[in-house]
Parts: C-alpha cells; structure tokens; sequence
C-alpha cells in the first residue's frame, strides 16, 4: 500500500450543541476511488467540506502529504492540490463554455484571470483548456454560454474545470444528482478515467448504490456524523450493522 496522500485524523466540527462530524480519523491512497456513502444526515457533505476548507474543524486535523491544511481556507488547500468540484453558479456563466476552462487553466497557471486580456495572448492556455474540452466531450459546446448547457453538460464541464486546475485529490459531492439516465454514465466514465492515473486520488459523495459498486475501491460509512465502516466494497455491504443502518434499506428501495 501506498503512503496516505489526505489523512484526516480525529475530524470534528460542532455547531452549537450539535455535533455533525465527530471525531473521523481516515486515510486516503493515490490511485484509489474512495465513496462516502451514509442516510441523510450523516455528515458526509460536511465531512467533505472540511477536508475541502468550506468549514473550519472545531478539532483534529486536515494533513497532505504531510503538510497539515486544518486552517486554510479552500484557496490555499487548492494551492496544495486538493480539487472540489465547482459549482457553475459560482464560476462566469454568461461566459462561453472554453472561456470558463481558460480561465480555471489561467488560475493553475497563477495568472490571475486577466479577463481584458485578448485571448491570442494566451493562446497556449486556450490550447490547454481546448484539450480539457475535447477530453469532457464538449468540443460541440465550446462557444456556447455555460448557463444555456443542458445539465448533463453542466455536470461534465464541472469535471473539466476541475481537471483544468491539476490537483492530486479530486472531490466530487453527488456528480450525477440531476441527471437524466443518459448523461449519468458520460460523468461516470470521465471520473472512472481519472482514478486511472495512480497519482492522483478521488473522493465521491454519492448514495446511488449503482454508482458505488460501478466506481468504488473503497467504501467509508458515515452514521450520526461517525465513521461506521470503512474497506472493500463487498465486505462492508455484506456486514449486517451497516446494512441495518443505511445499506440494506437503499437496496431494498432499488
């Protein structure tokens, strides 16, 4: 087994009273797809977002290769090479679909976005983000305003600007919610694709159980914001408390 690439260990955050994640010590491995899966409420998105730098831990700690991120803010956590999807609304939608790409390839390259800067000055960037283009399967899409995109493209271009910005963990919190049965395997592909280069690690908040036995090499279950099971697929399906707990009810509803 490789060196732990992410490791959080003992990672809480309060809110008030309220306890949503507690105390979750686990280690992420290059090469490995690793899915959250828990019921509603079980803090895996917040779990998320403090690995990410969305929330800050009340306690225990964020580390990367050895270098420990707990107090940095999501920029900083990105700089050192932790990657979350982004949202669309958060990025320039009234912008073209390749502009969107140029710009996260601008911001990996550390020039800023530059945005009264004519395009032909940077012309080997929009070659780079041509290729994230054309790697997502949005050639067809490149000059079209990224808010008219269907959401099945939405989804893929979240993938591409992700991919555009080059970090070692990749992040992604239900990328199929939404989607239509047709689209759902295009986004599925392109992250199955990503976990075959054995530098990098993903991460995947998903509660479709097609999903999870399509991609995962392992499986973390959180409960009441608790780290429950955690290993190989099949084992922790086949064990009975987590199928009492979450498992076992998704399947029978599938």
């Amino acid at each position: 087994m490789t060196q732990p690439s992410l490791i959080t260990r003992d990672l809480t955050i309060r809110f008030g009273g309220h306890v949503a994640v507690n105390a979750v010590s686990c280690a992420f491995h290059p090469g490995e797809l690793t899915v959250i899966v828990g019921p509603n409420g079980a803090g895996k998105t917040t779990y998320f977002n403090l690995i990410s730098g969305q929330l800050t831990a009340s306690s225990g700690q964020v580390i990367k290769d050895g270098v420990e991120l707990t107090k940095m803010a999501p920029s900083g956590r990105a700089h050192h090479g932790i990657g979350r999807a982004f949202q669309l609304t958060n990025l320039f939608p009234a912008l073209s679909v390749l502009e969107n790409i140029r710009l996260a390839v601008q911001a990996r390259a550390g020039m800023g976005w530059r945005l009264l800067r004519p395009v032909s000055h940077f012309r080997a960037l929009t070659e780079k983000a041509e290729h994230y283009l054309e790697a997502t399967r949005l050639t067809a899409r490149a000059h079209q305003p990224a808010a008219l995109l269907p959401h099945g493209d939405q989804r893929k271009l979240e993938v591409a600007l992700l991919m555009a910005m080059e970090p070692d963990i990749y992040m992604f919190d239900e990328p199929t919610a939404g989607m239509s049965l047709d689209h759902a395997p295009e986004v599925l592909e392109l992250i199955a694709g990503l976990k075959r280069d054995t530098s990098k690690t993903v991460l995947l908040v998903e509660h479709k159980m097609e999903v999870v036995r399509a991609l995962a090499d392992r499986i973390i279950v959180l409960h009441n914001g608790e780290l429950l099971a955690s290993g190989d697929p099949a084992e922790v399906m086949a064990s009975q408390l987590v199928r009492d707990v979450y498992l076992g009810k998704s399947e029978d509803a599938a």
